[in-house]
């Protein structure tokens, strides 16, 4: 690892405890110094000479919490959505332990508006001496200072992508030394020579394919050399992470989990899209009663379109969604497979569909034909996040390994949907949906629920 990365990981220690006090800080300040008294009067007045002290201990729970959570964890760059999300994990499960002290020792304080407000302010401040510190490096990262030097071993698409990259963002922190297809004896020696110029920190192994042989011995070389070993998973290739080890008559059973979603897992999950569905509800109601005006006036038919879906063990549903399309449009389909643009899966698509009206094409371009799905999500029958729900007849034309896409309940977005929406070929698409199955966490789907409307704002791959 790099002395720079050292040093912006330690200096997130002391500005995450400073951003916190802060936040106690202006938390107090606003109650007992703002308008909100004129609002709600002040009958009983902490001592600010109290009160900072356990702000100092509040503090260093946030920091304790956030170093549980792996916050300071010294690595070359982290996503900006990963850090920001970790963070207000960690900020919440450090507020849950303030409360639960508060709890037992009433005589702290009773202001709940400052515990409150206190909370909300040592996000924001926390994210924002983080995007500051980050900021920081980064710059420093593209004026060369603090990048990994790397040695690319792969010719194909995937080492290409990796590649374009790594050169497009040099704020990612790699310098490419060397590129190389292969690991032959002759790639050894130009590994070799590269080493003694100057010092090599990873190797990474963009391509699976290389002989059993070749991919041993350079994780030998890695090895041998003290550098980083790094390789391309082939998603194909990937076992299941989640597995239970149990015993029968003292012999180990080892029982792999279909997904990370079952036991405490799918409990949390269906809170998460209960909760965040009837709430999506009631705030958008006014905007389900514009639209549903809008296509009485545009067209003739039904507000809602019940389609045909399959969920969850490959039980069909019928999913609700706004009308984009004229009356009988199921019926049309047939008339028009001759023009699939989908030919590389059992997926349907015309990118200029006759079928659909002139508001069908708004509502599908700004995603708000997809609304209602929020009823399937308050019945059970969907997610907010999780593989796209396909229709019965794609659903026969899957493989053996497709139909793990039926292990979860689909959701309204997921990660297929954010990363290329409807350009990615089924396949892909399909990968990217079982990796989600395999690798679901709480977090991730937070990352995916943030981002979704990034990906619908700007118009990227809009079906």
């Amino acid at each position: 690892m790099k002395k720079s990365e050292l040093l912006f990981s330690a200096i997130l220690i002391p500005v995450d405890y400073f951003m916190v006090f802060l936040a106690g800080i202006f938390a107090y300040n606003l109650r007992f110094f703002s308008y909100f008294t004129e609002i709600r009067p002040v009958f009983y007045e902490i001592v600010f000479q109290q009160y900072i002290k356990v702000i100092f201990f509040v503090a260093a729970i946030f920091v304790i919490i956030f170093a549980i959570a792996g916050l300071y964890a010294i690595r070359n760059t982290r996503r900006v959505l990963d850090e920001m999300t970790s963070v207000f994990i960690a900020s919440t499960a450090a507020f849950a332990v303030v409360i639960i002290i508060i709890f037992f020792q009433r005589e702290l304080f009773s202001s709940r508006f400052i515990v409150l407000t206190g909370w909300v302010l040592a996000i924001a401040m926390v994210m924002f001496g983080r995007l500051l510190v980050r900021g920081i490096q980064r710059a420093l990262l593209k004026k060369g200072i603090g990048l990994h030097n790397v040695i690319i071993i792969g010719s194909d698409n995937t080492a290409e992508s990796i590649v374009k990259q790594m050169y497009k963002r040099p704020q990612m922190g790699y310098r490419i030394v060397e590129r190389i297809s292969n690991f032959d004896e002759d790639a050894q020696l130009k590994v070799n020579g590269k080493l003694k110029e100057s010092a090599i920190d990873e190797i990474i192994l963009a391509d699976t394919s290389l002989p059993k042989e070749q991919i041993l011995a350079i994780r030998d070389f890695c090895n041998d050399n003290h550098i980083i070993y790094k390789y391309v998973t082939d998603l194909f290739e990937i076992q299941p992470a989640h597995i239970e080890i149990n015993t029968i008559a003292d012999i180990p059973i080892i029982e792999v989990k279909r997904t990370k979603l079952d036991g405490w897992g799918k409990i949390a999950k269906r809170l998460f899209d209960t909760v965040f569905a009837l709430i999506g509800m009631v705030v958008l109601s006014p905007l389900f009663l514009l639209v549903s005006v809008l296509i009485i006036i545009d067209s003739q038919g039904g507000v809602f379109a019940k389609l045909k879906r399959v969920g969850v063990k490959g039980n069909s549903f019928k999913l609700y969604k706004f009308r984009s399309m004229v009356r009988n449009a199921e019926h049309l389909k047939q008339d028009l497979v001759g023009m699939n643009e989908r030919t590389d899966g059992p997926l349907f698509k015309i990118k200029n569909d006759p079928r659909i009206t002139r508001l069908g094409r708004f509502l599908r371009k700004t995603s708000l034909d997809e609304l209602p799905q929020l009823i399937n999500v308050i019945r059970g029958e969907m997610s907010l996040v999780g593989p796209r729900p396909h229709e019965p007849e794609e659903v026969q034309r899957y493989n053996r390994w497709q139909k793990k896409l039926l292990a979860i309940k689909p959701g309204m977005t997921g990660l297929a949907q954010i990363s290329g929406r409807s350009d990615l070929n089924f396949e892909d698409e399909a990968k990217l949906d079982i990796y989600y199955i395999e690798n679901w966490s709480p977090k991730l789907d937070i990352q995916i629920f943030i981002k979704t409307p990034w990906v619908v704002i700007t118009g990227k791959s809009a079906s």
